[in-house]
């Protein structure tokens, strides 16, 4: 192999960049070249992209975002999209193909391999931690930190009024941040779609809170219809209690950000391993972390696998810690 590309596809996450980096890195010492598609899929569809050597990816390491682009395509969607992109890397000697991404992404890889015999392989990226196959994505260690950073700062405020605060966090379908986020910043009560609380016991456990004479209350919400929203539970706790309450809402800071050590380790370990196989020969797989360890999954397990389930065991944590 002499040639390879690269993209980050789907919402973006704190530790893309240092992805990028060691694939860049890795290829360097054997003899490939890289070019990084712009804009995820796009880049590839329309066939926009830059050159990247050693030092295309200095300095990037700490960097959040992703500073060749992403997005999501939908002309990629399309049999014929993907035909175009295969023609594409051919154009340039493009021999394989990086996604940097979530599942959806990883379903693109495969698509793209198994129509157009292109080699690809994925790395999972996504502050929700909701692909099959890993313990960790890329981002979603930094997601937890911000939010956690924030609850702190809010509970300042907290202290000081003596107002409730619900502060909701990215996870329309996934309550990891959320249960994290609720057990590292000791929260009064958390919200997630996966395992509801009654509002009725939360009301409860805040209403003794109340009369034992605390004074700050943080109720952590994941976003979306499914934990009920940050905006529609305050309205109905904050009016039960008769009980002043704010909202906040951390939306996409938690995507943005210097990447957290265990996230830069992350995406270099799976960075470079990805590249590795891809050089070797293999195809149709993406680079996790199980245990610890970066592993190989093909992506017949990351596509059709069901999510991780959700730590549970965490959410019970939190409440019987919350006081």
């Amino acid at each position: 192999m002499k040639r390879v590309g690269i993209l980050t596809s789907g919402g973006d996450a704190p530790g893309m960049n240092a992805a990028i980096r060691a694939v860049v890195r890795s290829a360097t010492l054997r003899g490939i070249s890289v070019v990084g598609y712009l804009d995820g899929y796009t880049g590839l569809v329309e066939n926009q992209f830059v050159e990247l050597d050693d030092r295309a990816v200095g300095n990037q390491i700490q960097r959040g975002g992703t500073f060749i682009g992403s997005s999501r395509c939908k002309a990629f969607m399309e049999p014929e999209g993907r035909a175009l992109a295969a023609e594409n890397m051919r154009r340039i000697g493009c021999e394989g193909l990086i996604v940097v991404g979530g599942d959806g992404s990883m379903r693109g890889a495969q698509m793209l391999s198994k129509e157009q015999n292109i080699l690809a392989a994925g790395i999972p990226a996504t502050i929700d931690n909701d692909v099959y196959g890993t313990d960790e994505a890329i981002g979603f260690d930094t997601a937890v930190n911000t939010a956690v950073d924030a609850i702190d700062k809010v509970r300042d405020t907290g202290e000081s009024t003596g107002m409730m605060f619900f502060v909701e966090v990215m996870g329309r379908t996934s309550g990891a941040i959320a249960m994290h986020t609720a057990v590292a910043a000791g929260s009064a009560g958390v919200l997630v779609p996966e395992e509801q609380e009654e509002l009725t016991q939360l009301v409860k456990r805040l209403r003794h809170s109340i009369e034992m004479g605390k004074r700050s209350h943080i109720i952590v919400v994941a976003e979306g219809e499914e934990a009920g929203g940050a905006f529609a539970v305050g309205q109905k706790v904050g009016a039960v209690l008769n009980h002043n309450y704010r909202v906040v809402v951390l939306g996409h800071i938690q995507r943005g950000g210097k990447p957290t050590m265990r996230d830069r380790i992350v995406a270099s370990q799976c960075g470079a391993l990805a590249l590795d196989r891809l050089a070797d020969g293999k195809t149709e797989f993406m680079i996790g972390i199980q245990r610890g360890q970066p592993v190989e999954v093909p992506f017949d397990e990351v596509v059709r696998g069901q999510k991780p389930q959700p730590r549970t065991d965490l959410l019970r944590l939190a409440l019987q810690l919350a006081g």
